[in-house]
Order: C-alpha cells, then structure tokens, then sequence
C-alpha cells in the first residue's frame, strides 16, 4: 500500500509540474503577443543569429519543442527557409535547459527563523498569491497573463515539492538502488532516456523528474549522464507528431530535430572513450538537482555549439532523408537569388532580381494555363498544385518587390532604372492574374464536388474564351520577357473581344435560364468563370501598356490610345477581325 501511494503521490507531482510549465509557457507567449513569431522569422537570415534566437525564444517559452513545432510551422507555410529552422532548433536545445535551473529554485532550504522567508515552500505561496490577485482582479490583459505565468510557476514548484517528498523514501530501497544502478550502462542508460522523454514529451519535464530522483542520493554521473543523451530523441515525439499533415519542408523541420538530437547523442558518447584513456573520476559522482541542471546545460552547449558550424552539412542530410520532388522543383523560387550582399554590385544584383522576374512571369503563365485545364480534366491533384503555385507567386509579389525598390537606389544605370520600374508595376498585374487564375480552379473545384456541369451550348462557349485566355497570356507573358513592343500590341484586340465573347456568353445564358435549358443556380459559376478570364485579360493589357510605356518617351496611357485608336485602325481592325473568327461561337438566338 505504501509503494501505491508514493506512485500516485510522484505522478500526481509530475501531472503538476506539467501543467504548471504548460501555464508558464503559455502565458509567457501571450505577454509576448505575436512578437516571438515575428521575431523568429525575420531575424534568423544567419545561422549564428538563428542559433541566438531560438536560445532566447526558448529560455522564455521552456520548450524546445514548443519553439520547434512553431518553426515547423513557419517552414510549412514557407515564411522561413530549412537552413534558417536548423539555426533557431540548434538554439531551442540549449534555451530548453533553463527550466532546470528554475526547478533547482525548489530545492532551496534557508533553514529556520527568518531565513525560512526564502525558502522554496515560502515563495512558491508568495508567487501563487500575488498570481491568483493578479488573475481575478488585474483589468490589463499583459497583468492577467502575468498571474498565469505566477500561477504557473507556483504550481511547478509545488509538483517538484510533490516529486521529490515522493521519492524521498527510496533512497533506501534497495529495488531502487538496483535499478540506477544497472543504468550505468550507457547503452540501457540511454534507451531509458529515450523512453523517459517519449513518455513525457519533454526534455524540461525529464530534466525534473530527474532532478527529483536525485535527491535519493542514488543517482551517480554515470547513470544521469546517459539518460540526459538520450532525453533529446525521446521528446522529438510532439515534434514529429506536429509534422503530421505538414508539407515536405515541414516533415523536413521535424526532422532536423530529431537529427540534431540524435548526432547529439553521438557526440556526447565521446566521453566515454576518452575518459578510459584520462579517467576523469566522474563516474561515481553522486548527483543533485543543482548538478543535473549543469550537466544538462553544459553538455547541450558543447555539443551544439559544435554543430553549429555545420549547418549546411545538416541540412544536406536532410534532403538526402527527404528528397526534392519534381513538384517540387516547379513551386519553388530562386530567391536565393535576391541576397542582400549583391546589392553592393548592382549589375549583378540586376541580373538576379531579372532571372527571378522572369521566372514569375514563367510561373503565372503556368499556373493559369493549369487552373483553365481543370475544367477539361478535373485533378485534385493539378489543383493541389495551384494552389501551391499561387502561394509561391504571392511571394515573388513582396520579396522581389522589395529587392527592386532596394536595387533601385544601389546606383543602377538609366536603362536599369526604366526596366526596374517596369517590372515594379508588373509584379502586381501578374500576381493578380495569378489569383483569378485560382479564383477559376475553386470554381472548377466546387463543380466537380457537387457533380454540376453546364449545358454542352455554356461549355463549348466557356472553352473558346478559355483558348483565347491561354493565347493573350502567351502574347503577354513572351513580348515582356522580349521587351517587345510590337507583339505586346496585339494583347488590346484579344482583350477587347475576350470582353466582347464573355459579355456575349453572359447574354447567352440569360436566355437559356429563360428558355428553361439551364438552372438559374449555375448561372452564378459560370458568370464567376466568365468574370475570371475577363479580369486576367484586362491585367494582361495593363501589362502591355508597361511593356509599351517602357518603350516610348514621354509615354501617356490615354494619348496613346487615342493614338493607336486613330493611326492603327486598319491594322486594330485586321486583328480583331482575326481573333473574332478565331475565337467567336454561334449564338443561340440565330439557332
């Protein structure tokens, strides 16, 4: 009976300690606000700073996981690189020791008289008192969410109080002794570790319940030092769980964790050979909370120090567990292209900020052209990729943007400048074409899943508009990547009879709905459809007038067409002509 109470009394302990860490951790990221985030993802452009932040990030929040799940997260969504995560995890590793530190608060016994002021029990009911204040009356929401990080603390401190009054009658018993004895093995001392930390899905709370052991007096270095080399693979479990639903770059950032844990365990086991040969009298060192907590710390700083330098090496890894699809390979931008430090030479930072341009206009003509094939072949697949595509293209929108601001005043010469400016004003029209182009495959997508089709009249008109809508995006897409401001012209007539055929298509329906051959209930998906193209052709020809004012002198949009209007009639009308009978359709109303 006596052995179930101590066991209740040790989970009840470790339940507390859980919970009051989850609470601190939890209120430390609300006074933060969003800040953390945003600070992880911005500030992490260099292994070194990566490796400082996530030390920082995690001394706050307590969790090495928590701060990884959070970066698997930012990986996932692409707002951090896999090189930037493997910096900011190899920081999470070392700022999770600090909870050890905290725990050894626990363990302070000032004695009696006044001294007992200071002792554990005393302020962890100061904290919890002014805490609970704090949460009931506070109005701030920064002072409530500091009550919670008081409660918290206070909870964890009573768990600790808990643990080890628990543990205490095992220092004599000689089953115990046993067992942590046995574990001086380091291949059993490890795999324990591993099983400890899986179980608990912590470092910190394995670090604790450690902590806790320790005061038995039963638990030497070489039973502690083993189990703190296996404590990192077991706690990868949140982390690989968090992964699940992730893309490859997220199952790639859980990954590093459990690398990083792992190559770790192998550098720590170094010691081993080394001590046969130096005897370093470790071994049978008896452990305390206070040495524990030291041994944690100093051996996550060395060993991630180490691997610091190797960042690149790391994420080859990586990409070897976990290649680089095909698809990949397609949804990726260079923007590796657009580093800061070229811009000390502007003629190659132009030279990159142009590749990834063209590469943007590249992406949006095939995202487009996808997005229309949906409605030939349904494939949730395709439209998986679409969507994935259009996430990249919103991308180029701010980091290429922001890059040609900056190049702009680099010193780039006067031809530079006008291609620059250019370009500025085109990212957005292609960025936009490239959202009606999603607008278009999610109603595709919402036809095929409620099983609605057109009538066979409404679908052969949507297929002409949609040939004309591939062809004016070619033209658009080649004469600017060519600078051609010949060619470009032709967009104006294309677009003009786009806007003539959908507003045609838009009468044609109406009719149909009238005359009882359609339901009124579709009318609003292909009106959506129509609507879609039309706007992917009007941006096509803004396109088409920067390709043109990037051309001309003193360019002024309404004079030039006024001027083409009247000086290029003949040739206008020979085109509009062309595309009326190429992409024209029979009207109902003449049937």
């Amino acid at each position: 009976m006596e052995n179930v109470t101590m066991i209740l009394s040790l989970l009840c302990g470790v339940a507390l300690f859980l919970y009051g860490m989850g609470e601190m951790g939890d209120g430390l990221k609300k006074v933060a606000g969003n800040q953390l985030e945003l600070i992880l993802y911005r500030l992490t452009n260099s292994p070194w700073k990566g490796f400082l932040l996530g030390t920082g990030v995690t001394c706050v929040i307590q969790s090495s996981s928590a701060t990884t799940v959070m970066v698997v997260g930012f990986v996932n969504s692409g707002m951090m690189k896999v090189s930037q995560a493997i910096g900011v995890i190899l920081g999470a590793n070392i700022g999770t020791a600090i909870t050890g530190w905290v725990v050894c608060l626990s363990y302070i016994d000032a004695g009696n008289g006044i001294a007992a002021l200071i002792s554990s029990t005393t302020i962890a009911a100061m904290v919890a008192i002014v805490g609970i204040l704090l949460h009931m009356f506070a109005k701030r929401d920064t002072l409530v969410h500091l009550g919670t990080i008081m409660l918290g603390f206070a909870v964890l401190m009573t768990g600790m109080s808990m643990m080890s009054s628990a543990v205490t009658p095992l220092k004599t018993n000689p089953v115990f002794i046993s067992m942590m004895t046995s574990l001086t093995n380091p291949v059993i001392g490890i795999l324990f570790g591993i099983a400890f930390a899986a179980v608990l899905q912590s470092v910190s709370a394995s670090v604790g319940v450690l902590q806790a052991l320790s005061v038995t007096g039963a638990i030497s270095f070489q039973a502690a030092y083993p189990m703190i080399l296996g404590m990192g693979i077991g706690a990868s479990t949140p982390i690989l769980l968090a992964a699940i639903g992730a893309n490859r770059n997220g199952h790639r950032t859980s990954l590093v964790y459990l690398l990083v844990c792992t190559i770790g365990m192998i550098l720590g086991c170094i010691y081993y050979p080394v001590d046969a040969f130096v005897h370093f009298g470790l071994n049978d060192v008896v452990m305390n909370p206070f040495s524990i907590a030291a041994l944690n710390t100093i051996y996550r700083i060395v060993v991630m120090t180490i691997m610091l330098p190797f960042v690149k090496g790391i994420e080859y890894l990586i990409y070897k567990f976990v290649p680089i699809t095909d698809e990949e390979k397609e949804s990726r931008a260079n923007f590796d292209l657009l580093e800061e430090r070229f811009l000390s030479n502007p003629d190659v930072a132009y030279e990159q900020s142009m590749i990834v341009m063209s590469d943007m206009a590249n992406d949006t003509r095939k995202n487009v052209k996808r997005a229309l094939s949906l409605m030939d072949h349904y494939d949730e697949h395709n439209y998986t990729r679409t969507v994935e595509l259009e996430s990249t293209l919103n991308k180029y929108e701010d980091k290429l943007g922001n890059y040609l601001v900056k190049l702009m005043s680099a010193g780039v010469n006067l031809e530079q400048s006008k291609i620059i400016n250019k370009s500025l004003q085109a990212i957005s029209d292609f960025e936009k074409i490239s959202d009606y182009a999603l607008d278009f495959a999610q109603v595709v997508r919402h036809l095929h899943n409620t099983k609605r089709t057109f009538s066979s009249r409404a679908t052969d008109e949507v297929t002409i508009i949609m040939e004309a809508t591939r062809e004016i995006v070619d033209i658009t897409v080649d004469s600017f990547l060519n600078n051609d401001d010949e060619s470009i012209k032709k967009v104006f007539p294309l677009r003009e009879l786009i806007t003539l055929d959908c507003n045609e298509a838009k009468k044609q329906h109406v009719l149909r709905i009238k005359g009882g051959e359609c339901d009124q209930s579709k009318g609003y998906e292909l009106y959506d459809l129509l609507n879609c193209m039309l706007r992917m052709s009007e941006h096509c020809a803004s396109l088409a007038l920067d390709v043109i004012k990037e051309a001309e002198q003193d360019f002024n949009v309404h004079r030039f067409l006024h001027k083409y209007e009247e000086q290029n009639k003949s040739e206008y009308r020979d085109m509009l002509h062309h595309y009326e009978e190429k992409y024209s359709f029979e009207l109902e109303s003449k049937s």
